[in-house]
Formats: structure tokens, C-alpha cells, sequence
């Protein structure tokens, strides 16, 4: 360790000023990656890596490994928020045709990724579905971002959008149904080991499902919002505690309690609300992600087997985005989508990050010690990868679709006709078109979950306020 100063503190201040130098380095680095356009959760993971052992080791390895619980609160908040793009309303309208693209390329990126990890590298079974299952998630971060950046409009943004709502969704079903197949391999095979993990799912996304009825009877019009965060929070939790002490993935769960909430309450607001309130779990679930990060395991050959993990890593990262450009044109050809679509949405599901790195967590608990850590460096290597080419990619799809363009001709549409009838001078058309340009230019707003918050603040000083005031009355009455 570079500093020592850890060795003369009790158990206390170690672990505040860890977690202090985590929140406060990961900030820090947000500020280097935002010049160069990367999403925050690059940030974190470089700065897990550079505060790791293989750097700095600023944090000790035993407060690493008791911050393992962070990982099922960041996954809890990260699938509750999935469900919410689960509405029956929009699924009816462009549901089918998104869904059937979205399995296509889930389901063949992985199915892509077994076949190379178990039959060509022969590595484990267990190993194999479980990369398998998480190479289908998707980051959706960095494309939207891009789509924001560009302002690009269409068909082909609209497709997009539908799509990276629901594969991270396609992503926590096959994860959770090949942990629970890993989970029951060793058993005697039949028909009880084939129908078991089947059956817990079912069961998980049925308990996940009531109780996100108790949380919409938990949420009456007249609870504060305050207390709306404190119900939806402490409610998450005890589900994601039921699912440790059973010892099963509380995803499936999580997201059916968002998709039932958001159904049977139309209340997006507590969604926006939990995703302001989520970022500090979420930065030190990133940076202990980086913290694992074992790079020497990179070049090992005794990990997995004869292959070396960057080799590994490697043909992870290829094949995958090899795998998410064939699906979705397979997906999209399917559902005689138009040309601009089936054959650019592929280079737009690149991106791989929150989701999966998660997930690989949660793998590593049910694998042994090396494959565990063998799956988080994989996983955190190819993320690194994935973000920092995710977004040039995604803003290469929607130029090649013609969703955005930066010729000002395009950006607004002028009459070039004067009302003489004679036509509009070149300059003159400049200057209408800069004009326009002005006006539709937004003003600075802040976000909406950055509202809800204000709102929920505003709402708890407004209550304060009205305490203090009858306690001045009382006074005075005296």
C-alpha cells in the first residue's frame, strides 16, 4: 500500500475515508473523461483501476471485500429502473416488431459467444453461459447521449430508443435463467433440475410483482415525497434482503416490481426521483468494480486454461459486437424494417457497460474464486473498450441513416421565395436561417430528476418551516 496511515485507525475511520477517496477521486475523474465526451462510468472504472493494486492501492483489500452488499443495491436500483420502460401502453403500439428485434440480437450475440468460449477456447460450461448471457446487455448511456448531442430525429433514432429500453431487460431474463441453470449443474440431471430454475424465476418475477403492488399501496397522493423515496427504497431493499438470505438473483424481481408500479400507478416521477438519489451507490459500485480489476490476470494462462485471458477478452469484445450487428439486421429484416435501419442499428447496440458489469458480479458470486475473477476483468476490460468506441460508432450509425446532419441547410427549413416573388439572396438565406437557429435554441433547463428532487427538498423545507412556525405560535401564546 502506498500510504500506511491506515495501519494506527480502528475499522471506523479506515472505512469512511475510503469510501471518501472513492466518491471524491471517481468525481475527479469525471472531469478529465467529460472533455473528452466518455460517460461517468468510464470515470469510475478507470479510477477503480488507478486506486487498485495494481497502482496506488489507496484502499485496503478487506474494505473492498465488505462493500460486496453495494453491488445488489446499485443492481436493485438499475432493474427497478428498467422495469419502468416496460408499459403496456407502449409495448401495444411498436411492441411487437421492438421486441422481436431486441431477442434477435440478445439472443445471438450470445448465443455467438457460447459457441466460441465453450467449443473453440473449451473453456467451462458454466463460465461460457454465464459470459454468454451477459454479452446480450446493452449500455444505453452512451447512445443516448449521442442521439442528444446530435439532436438526430427518425425512424431510425425512434427503433433505437424502443430497443436499448428493452434489452437490458432481455439481458436480466437470460442472466437469471443461466445463473440458475449454473446453480443446479452439479445436481443429477432430470426433470426436476430442468424445471427448477424455470420455476424459481417464475417465482421471483411473481413475489417481485406483488410487491410492487405494496409499494403502489404504500404511495397514497397524500404521502410527501420524501417519504415516497424512503418507502421505495427501504421496500427495494427488503426484497433484494429476502433474495440473499434464499440465495437467488433478485434482477427479475426487481424489474417486475418497477414494470407492475409503473402500470398500476402511472408514476414516473419516483423513478426519476430513485435515478437523482442513485448516482453515489452507483459511482462506488464502479469504482470497486475498478478496484477488481486484476490486471496481471490479463496475460495469466493458468486462470481458465491454456488460453490467455487477453486473448479471451479480446474475441469477447469482437465477437460480441460481431454478434449485436448480425442480430439486429437478422431482427430488423424480419420485420421488414426500412433499409437505414436494418442495416445501421447494429453499430449503435455497441456500448456495454452498467448492466453488465453488475451482472458480472453476481456471476462471480456463483463461480469459483479464479473464473469469478477471471469474469469481472473480462467484463471491466471489455466495457473500457465498448465506452470509449460505443459513441463514435452511434454517432457513425446516424449519420450513415441520414438522422442528423451539420449542414445548415438541413438544421432549418426557410422560404427561399420573397414575397415579390423573386428569389432570396444568398446572404439573405444565411440570415434567416441563423435567426431561426436563435429561436429554437432551448433554454437551459435542468433535468428532470433533478426537479423531482428539488421538489421532494422544496416539499420536506416547506414542512419544516410550517413545524417551526406553530411551535413559534405556542411560544408566544405562553
Amino acid at each position: 500500500m502506498l500510504f500506511s496511515f491506515y495501519d494506527n485507525m480502528g475499522t471506523v475511520p479506515t472505512i469512511i475515508i475510503s469510501v471518501s477517496f472513492m466518491i471524491f477521486f471517481g468525481f475527479a475523474m469525471t472531469r478529465i473523461t467529460k472533455k473528452l465526451k466518455l460517460p461517468n462510468v468510464t470515470a469510475y472504472i478507470i479510477t477503480g483501476i488507478i486506486m487498485g493494486p495494481f497502482c496506488l492501492d489507496l484502499v485496503p483489500k478487506n474494505i473492498v471485500d465488505g462493500m460486496d452488499f453495494i453491488s445488489d443495491i446499485a443492481l436493485a436500483f438499475i432493474a427497478f429502473g428498467t422495469g419502468e420502460f416496460f408499459k403496456v401502453k407502449a409495448l401495444k403500439k411498436n411492441g411487437p416488431k421492438v421486441i422481436v428485434v431486441t431477442i434477435f440480437e440478445a439472443i445471438i450475440s450470445a448465443a455467438i459467444i457460447f459457441v466460441l468460449m465453450y467449443f473453440v477456447f473449451n473453456l467451462s460450461l458454466a463460465f461460457s453461459i454465464i459470459l454468454a448471457a451477459i454479452a446480450s446487455a446493452t449500455a444505453p448511456t452512451s447512445t443516448l447521449m449521442t442521439i442528444r448531442q446530435t439532436k438526430a430525429k427518425g425512424t431510425f433514432v425512434d427503433t433505437i430508443l424502443q430497443v436499448v429500453a428493452l434489452d437490458d431487460i432481455i439481458a436480466l431474463f437470460t442472466f437469471s435463467i443461466a445463473l440458475s441453470v449454473i446453480q443446479t449443474s452439479g445436481e443429477t440431471l432430470s426433470f426436476i433440475t430442468i424445471i427448477k430454475p424455470l420455476l424459481i424465476n417464475i417465482g421471483v418475477i411473481i413475489i417481485g410483482a406483488l410487491f410492487g403492488v405494496l409499494l403502489k399501496l404504500l404511495m397514497p397522493q397524500s404521502r410527501s415525497t420524501d417519504n415516497r423515496l424512503i418507502i421505495s427504497v427501504g421496500t427495494l431493499l427488503t426484497f433484494c434482503g429476502i433474495c440473499a438470505l434464499l440465495d437467488i438473483s433478485p434482477l427479475l424481481g426487481c424489474m417486475s416490481m418497477g414494470m407492475i408500479y409503473t402500470n398500476i400507478s402511472q408514476d414516473d416521477k419516483l423513478f426519476k426521483q430513485l435515478a437523482y438519489f442513485s448516482p453515489p451507490f452507483l459511482l462506488l459500485f464502479f469504482v470497486r468494480s475498478g478496484l477488481n480489476f486484476d490486471l496481471s490476470a490479463l496475460f495469466s494462462k493458468n486462470m481458465l486454461g491454456a488460453v490467455p485471458l487477453i486473448v479471451i477478452g479480446v474475441s469477447y469484445f469482437l465477437v460480441r459486437i460481431v454478434g449485436k450487428y448480425l442480430g439486429a439486421y437478422l431482427g430488423t429484416l424480419t420485420v421488414k424494417s426500412p433499409k437505414e435501419v436494418r442495416n445501421y442499428l447494429g453499430l449503435a447496440l455497441i456500448p456495454q457497460a452498467s448492466v453488465a458489469i453488475g451482472l458480472a458480479s453476481l456471476g462471480a458470486r456463483a463461480l469459483d474464486s479464479e473464473m469469478g475473477s477471471a469474469l469481472i476483468t473480462i467484463i471491466l476490460a471489455a466495457s473500457i473498450i465498448n465506452e470509449l468506441v460505443g459513441p463514435a460508432c452511434a454517432k457513425l450509425s446516424l449519420y450513415l441513416s441520414k438522422s442528423y446532419s451539420n449542414e445548415i441547410e438541413d438544421l432549418v427549413q426557410i422560404n427561399e421565395i420573397k414575397d415579390d416573388g423573386n428569389e432570396k439572396t444568398e446572404v439573405e438565406k444565411l440570415i434567416e436561417r441563423i435567426n431561426k437557429i436563435k429561436e429554437n435554441i432551448p433554454k437551459v433547463e435542468i433535468s428532470e430528476e433533478e426537479e423531482a428532487f428539488n421538489e421532494a427538498a422544496e416539499e420536506q423545507n416547506f414542512d419544516t418551516f410550517n413545524v417551526q412556525r406553530k411551535g413559534m405560535r405556542k411560544w408566544r401564546g405562553r
